[in-house]
């Protein structure tokens, strides 16, 4: 919610960076209730890039990424929506101290002597195959488990390093910093690695949480690239002089890591009602899964493709990603891009609506196919998944918005049963957060086919985790308060949707 009253109230800034787009929300405390105030949301697009006779060049199209084409983020694009979000936070809050940065995982930007080298790789370029191949001849999926703790993603960071190191490119940096490690060291000049983050990358101990050096060695990668860790929490330091001085902003004002992985930040905004809750951080991606005290290695939770991340305080994020909201909006870009002009002008509400009145007979489809990775035109590969499996595919943009969100409702109830079983406990309720939150007919298709309670909200829940991490280290909440304290914040600062499930 924003809050629009004394300029006073705002002390934290959160830089929260998602994959598809950026925002710099405003927060503090008024008679115990977080308040909060948008200052800037911007794209965050990726870059195609053809080499053509070893020059690199943008290709004269807008869609799917072609054969011999390099996807990339635009990161100095990225840092200047940043800070100048950051500068437009500052004019409106005078009095800020603390700025908390979170993104997507995984991504990373190769430094040499504190200079980038090229624009970062991003996760979804079909070059991450490649790394799995080499990182599995040299150790074993089984063992990797054993060691990180991590479900299979052909685009964890150490299957991307492999393929830098394979092309000598690894070999000029002498730093490797993940994206928003990259962001905080642009804006105070120190280098580090927040735990949460370091943890996707599969080169973590799922059991100290420390550089598993001796993997680093097997891999061939030099230690000397990973930058010492720290938890959530730290303050890292003061923005520099210069920094300062682009933003208008007093030379005071503190970086803190925060879950600095945008889903460890959501899960601290997660209002549990209990022990006995799963949870959904709904955005591009979704995220299903449990907040454990303790990592759950059995070969059946590898064998199921679960992961065991870092979360704020130690804990374990126990979850797996399952394709998420991007099926939806990726079909939105191509139909608002297609020259029928019914479609282009087709809002996403409008859209809901009709899809919700979509008597469904459609089988469901695979979320987690891999032909839904790449952007591109999504509404073609999801009829072809259905011819290919001798189906009938969905014709009108409702019967696909319908397909998806069915798909997706049926994904997370399986992924939940699954997280059950292999946690060995009971579920009663779901929390969805995120931008998913608002999809009234996502959320009551969940509850449907999990046979369970959804509470949805809140919505910015990576932001609220960001600034409530800030606000601790800060001290604008008690030092030691724990994250049911902090989330006692939210419960009476946010409010929430409940949907049961409905007997047909």
């Amino acid at each position: 919610m924003d809050h629009n009253d004394d300029s006073t109230t705002f002390k934290l800034a959160a830089v929260d960076l998602g994959a598809t787009s950026g925002r710099v929300i405003l927060g503090g405390f008024e008679d115990g209730v977080l308040r909060m105030k948008h200052v800037a949301r911007f794209p965050n697009t990726p870059l195609a890039l053809l080499e053509v006779n070893g020059e690199a060049r943008v290709p004269d199209h807008d869609g799917d990424v072609g054969n011999g084409e390099r996807l990339y983020w635009n990161i100095h694009s990225l840092f200047a929506a940043v800070q100048d979000g950051l500068r437009e936070a500052a004019q409106i809050a005078p009095g800020l101290i603390s700025i908390g940065i979170d993104s997507w995982a995984v991504d990373y930007g190769l430094l040499r002597k504190g200079r980038l080298l090229g624009s970062p790789h991003h996760y979804r370029d079909e070059r991450t195959a490649r790394g799995v191949e080499l990182v599995h001849s040299r150790v074993a999926p089984t063992e990797l488990f054993e060691r990180n703790g991590l479900q299979h993603l052909d685009f964890n960071t150490m299957f991307q390093l492999a393929v830098e190191s394979e092309t000598g490119f690894l070999a000029l940096a002498d730093e490797v910093l993940l994206i928003p490690d990259l962001l905080a060291y642009w804006l105070t000049g120190r280098s580090y690695a927040e735990m949460t983050n370091a943890s996707t990358t599969g080169l973590l101990s799922v059991t100290t949480r420390a550089w598993d050096t001796e993997l680093l060695d097997e891999l061939g990668l030099t230690r000397d690239l990973l930058p010492p860790i720290v938890r959530s929490g730290e303050a890292i330091g003061h923005i520099t002089d210069a920094t300062a001085r682009r933003l208008g902003a007093d030379h005071d004002v503190q970086v803190t890591a925060v879950g600095s992985h945008d889903t460890a930040s959501a899960v601290v905004a997660v209002p549990f009602s209990s022990k006995r809750s799963a949870y959904i951080s709904s955005g591009t991606w979704s995220l299903v899964g449990l907040e454990l005290d303790e990592p759950v290695l059995s070969g059946a939770a590898r064998e199921a493709n679960f992961t065991n991340e870092g979360g704020v305080d130690d804990t374990v994020r126990f979850l797996t990603n399952v394709s998420g909201l991007w099926l939806l909006s990726e079909s939105m870009r191509h139909w608002q891009a297609d020259s029928n002009d019914a479609q282009r002008s087709a809002d996403l509400q409008t859209l809901l609506a009709d899809a919700g009145a979509v008597k469904f007979h459609f089988e469901v489809f695979d979320p987690a196919d891999a032909r839904f990775l790449p952007p591109g035109d999504m509404p073609s590969r999801i009829a072809e998944w259905y011819t290919d499996h001798d189906l009938r595919p969905p014709e009108s943009p409702a019967e696909v918005v319908r397909c998806i969100l069915e798909s997706l409702a049926e994904a997370y109830s399986r992924t939940i049963d699954t997280a059950e079983a292999l946690a060995k406990t009971a579920v009663d309720t779901i929390h969805v957060v995120g931008g998913g939150s608002q999809n009234a007919l996502l959320c009551q298709l969940t509850a449907n086919r999990t046979r369970r309670p959804v509470v949805a909200g809140p919505v910015e829940a990576t932001a609220i985790g960001n600034l409530l991490v800030q606000a601790r280290t800060m001290g604008l909440v008690e030092e030691d308060a724990s994250l049911s304290d902090l989330r006692e914040i939210v419960r009476r600062s946010f409010p929430v949707t409940e949907y049961l499930p409905e007997t047909t």
